[in-house]
């Protein structure tokens, strides 16, 4: 689609990022001046900051057609006004379960709500990007937040392990992208993601071919995919649990909007070399992912190899080389999202001071003491096992389906026998909760108002399984063909 008029004027699609540049400011300095008599100031401004947010987004980030802004650097369309809507809505979601978790542990500095923003805005850069240079920007944001938020627990040295391994690893992963992007544009001569789909239909060549493979690594380990999957579990399970719940819901926006920006979109011209680069990578994350959440006894770890896991279904959808596998992704990243979401939720739920309930034998007997609480976690479980008729059924069918669609039959068969493979341990957490005997393990905290979010989190999970073409649809309407 051609660039359109702007709506008024230049600057008003960029809104949403410009609040949030503003924002984190804003906060940063009240947490300076008022945050040592008022610790809840900074995540109450921090929620309100996002809910504002959702309305401008609303308001001024939805677009229907596609705009270029600041020479072509940022891209306003109807994708980058759904991922963001939906990354304030994920981000906020995620700072409501974390507050008491934080509260508790007196992981108070209002520099954590900063970073959270911040991660956030470079989420944005990188869902608007139509440069390489904007998407390097976008992913060093969000890098360099998320780093510093694995460590924030200064008193936990598995915290600290984990921060510094994801930082080096990470700092590797930049540096094979920057060379990547620096192969690409001494071939093609342009920085311009438009212009680089255009040049490189001309023919690949070896040159292009190294280029995009070093692309391609970078990409498989911002998503946590296999071979370069080494990070993912001792971050998941050293970092605390409201940085983890981020980690794996909100960050995945920012993954997703990445490889669709930098391969279906600026690499277009070149799918054959790129989907079967993601085929393999697809195959293995599958496979480790879950065979080795089998093996798992502490449940952030299990969650952690299934994000492995299913980053390989996300990237199956683009192995397809076809609009409908980039719209099935899409679908099954928000499922993922929201799912997520819930479950993380269930471990901040049952938590308490001292007390981190990480381990899946600590979900023994939970039916008998929180029939609720059971009930919202089997639906969790068999939603992100892929068991109908909840959400994640039907995001792991469309994948399944646009590779059909795509003649990759045999990448189909596979992914519906690890399929069922997987749901092993899924399946081990719903055993503990209503076959095991409780034993000692102390009833769950009654905390009204994050009851009410998790069951209308689990709700959405229920009811998008059982209306599911509303969400595809949607995903349809902004990757149209």
């Amino acid at each position: 689609m051609m660039p359109g008029a702007l709506p008024s004027g230049p600057l008003a699609l960029a809104i949403p990022e410009m609040w949030l540049a503003g924002s984190a400011c804003l906060i940063l300095l009240c947490d300076v001046y008022f945050g040592s008599t008022r610790r809840s100031l900074t995540a109450t401004l921090t929620m309100l900051a996002l809910t504002i947010g959702v309305a401008l987004t609303g308001q001024y980030g939805l677009s229907t057609q596609r705009f270029l802004l600041f020479n072509g650097l940022y891209v306003a369309d109807p994708l980058a006004g759904f991922l963001k809507m939906a990354a304030f809505v994920a981000m906020a979601t995620a700072i409501f379960y974390s507050q008491d978790y934080l509260e508790q542990r007196a992981i108070r500095g209002g520099e954590y709500y900063v970073l959270c923003l911040t991660a956030l805005l470079g989420i944005f850069v990188l869902i608007s990007a139509n440069s390489l240079l904007t998407v390097y920007l976008g992913i060093e944001l969000l890098s360099l937040s998320l780093y510093a938020l694995v460590a924030f627990d200064r008193d936990s040295g598995i915290a600290a392990e984990a921060a510094t391994k994801y930082f080096v690893l990470g700092a590797i992963s930049s540096g094979i992208l920057l060379y990547g992007m620096s192969m690409l544009y001494g071939l093609t001569g342009t920085l311009d993601l438009d212009r680089l789909s255009t040049i490189v239909r001309s023919g690949p060549d070896a040159a292009l071919i190294i280029g995009v493979a070093f692309v391609v690594a970078a990409i498989a380990f911002k998503f946590g995919a296999v071979p370069f999957h080494m990070w993912v579990p001792d971050v998941y399970e050293g970092a605390p649990t409201s940085v983890t719940l981020f980690i794996a819901t909100v960050s995945n926006l920012g993954s997703f909007a990445l490889i669709l920006r930098l391969l279906a979109h600026g690499l277009a011209g070149t799918p054959a070399i790129w989907t079967q680069m993601l085929m393999a990578v697809a195959v293995l994350s599958l496979l480790v992912g879950n065979l080795g959440a089998i093996a798992q006894t502490n449940i952030k770890r299990m969650l952690a190899y299934s994000a492995i896991a299913n980053a390989g279904f996300v990237l199956l959808g683009f192995a397809s080389g076809v609009n409908a596998g980039y719209q099935a992704a899409l679908n099954f990243t928000i499922a993922y999202v929201i799912t997520t979401l819930a479950s993380f939720g269930m471990i901040l739920m049952l938590s308490r001071s001292g007390f981190e309930h990480d381990q899946i034998a600590d979900f023994k007997g939970l039916a008998s003491r929180d029939p609720l609480l059971a009930a919202m976690m089997l639906a969790l479980m068999f939603s992100t096992a892929g068991v109908p008729p909840f959400i994640g059924f039907w995001a792991k069918l469309w994948i399944i389906q646009a590779l059909l669609g795509s003649r990759h039959a045999w990448l189909a068969t596979f992914a519906v026998l690890i399929s069922v493979v997987g749901a092993f341990y899924y399946l081990r957490v719903v055993w503990y909760m209503y076959f095991e005997a409780a034993g000692d393990r102390p009833v769950p905290e009654a905390r009204a108002r994050m009851r009410f979010i998790l069951v209308i989190n689990t709700v959405a999970v229920t009811v998008m399984g059982v209306l599911p073409n509303a969400l595809l649809r949607i995903c349809e309407r902004v990757l149209p063909p």
